[in-house]
């Protein structure tokens, strides 16, 4: 069977809401990558053979298939056609697979997986609750409301949920979102960024024009009581706005090809897709996933944790990577090296890709080999990627 490569990763600096990124249109802003990704790899525009995008919030500004929107406002021609998909936080690491698995299969050979989230535009709560107020219902159907009565399924409530099962502290998570800012300053400061992020120009509120280069969501003045100090999500819980990822603004996406999309392009890859799996699991705890989706992963690939260099486990709570640590045994240096979502934001269906671009430049820098990615998804979800540096 053929074997799917990475030749190109790219990300936009994420944009805080209402921030700097917020006067992109988000067709544009992920056109933006698809650009970069063909301008990166010299490819003549036409060999890519599908655009494969990632969004949760697919409506407004987002609906009528993103991904096509983006294809038709980049520099690919009309030819190349595009689909939007929505795992949730996980939409552009499925895209990801799936872009992998059509090209080992053969039946196509470049294919882009990307994704794009404009938060500041399009609320994350605006899929579900713009409905339900015009008279067009609720999510939850009745046939899920007889198998889970009386049950709300919420993100926040499972974070906190998965921080009281594996006995997390206050202290012990505001402790790790600091790490998260300090490491996020150490890769900016440090240029460790400069490769991955894709520099756009930006409206500034006073009318002027300025490059966006650098993560909006970093708090360069970070202190570790500024952190105890911000005020809890929930009364009575443990997390906080600084243990919980950014609401972000933010565009990414990745080249995929087989040997004979290499062979097309003429260029040398970054990365080979090793191992791919998904999960599901319990939906009120919801975020626990992970875990066990990292297990599976492993035994699939017939790895042991201590085989894999460098892990990227999406900070939607510091309750997650903590829980994932704890469980997998992991190396703590290994984690999220260059800082994670609470210091660099979450744009939802922009953060598989984002994630994956971070891991495969990090394993070059370093020159580490295997790349583990996961991320806890809505509905007691998870993907889980490993890579191959080459």
């Amino acid at each position: 069977m053929p074997e799917a490569y990475i030749v190109a990763a790219a990300r936009t600096a994420g944009g805080r809401r209402k921030g700097r990124v917020s006067g992109w249109h988000p067709a544009d802003l992920a056109a933006v990558i698809l650009d970069v990704l063909i301008a990166r790899t010299d490819a003549d525009p036409a060999l890519v053979e599908d655009v494969i995008m990632g969004c949760v919030g697919q409506v407004g500004e987002q609906s009528t298939n993103i991904a096509r929107g983006a294809v038709l406002a980049s520099r690919l021609p009309e030819s190349v056609p595009g689909v939007s998909i929505d795992r949730q936080c996980g939409s552009s690491q499925q895209a990801l697979h799936f872009a992998a698995a059509t090209v080992m299969s053969g039946q196509m050979d470049v294919v882009i997986a990307a994704g794009v989230e404009c938060m500041t535009r399009v609320p994350m709560t605006l899929s579900s609750e713009f409905p339900a107020k015009a008279g067009y219902g609720e999510a939850k159907s009745p046939r899920q409301q007889m198998r889970y009565p009386d049950i709300a399924f919420s993100q926040f409530t499972g974070a906190e949920m998965v921080a009281e099962k594996h006995g997390f502290s206050k202290d012990e998570l505001d402790a790790f979102g600091f790490q998260s800012q300090q490491k996020a300053i150490a890769a900016t400061q440090g240029g460790l960024f400069a490769r991955e992020i894709v520099p756009i120009e930006v409206t500034l509120p006073d009318g002027g024009r300025d490059i966006h280069a650098i993560d909006e969501g970093i708090r360069f003045d970070v202190s570790l009581e500024g952190v105890r100090s911000v005020k809890l999500i929930q009364d009575g819980g443990r997390l906080s706005a600084a243990t919980a990822s950014q609401i972000c603004d933010g565009a990414s996406g990745v080249m995929v090809v087989n040997e004979h999309g290499l062979k097309a392009l003429g260029i040398a890859p970054l990365a080979r897709i090793h191992t791919m799996t998904v999960s599901g699991g319990d939906p009120v705890i919801m975020l626990e996933e992970p875990l066990f989706a990292t297990d599976k992963a492993l035994k699939r690939a017939g790895l042991r944790i201590d085989d894999i260099d460098l892990y990227e486990v999406n900070e939607a709570f510091a309750s997650i990577p903590m829980a994932w640590l704890k469980h997998s045994g992991a190396d703590p240096d290994r984690l999220n090296v260059n800082g994670g979502a609470i210091a660099l934001g979450h744009p939802l269906g922009a953060s598989g890709t984002k994630l994956m671009t971070t891991l495969v430049h990090a394993l070059h820098q370093r020159g580490k080999r295997y790349g583990l990615q996961t991320m806890c998804e809505g509905g007691g979800l998870a993907n889980v990627t490993i890579v191959e540096r080459l």
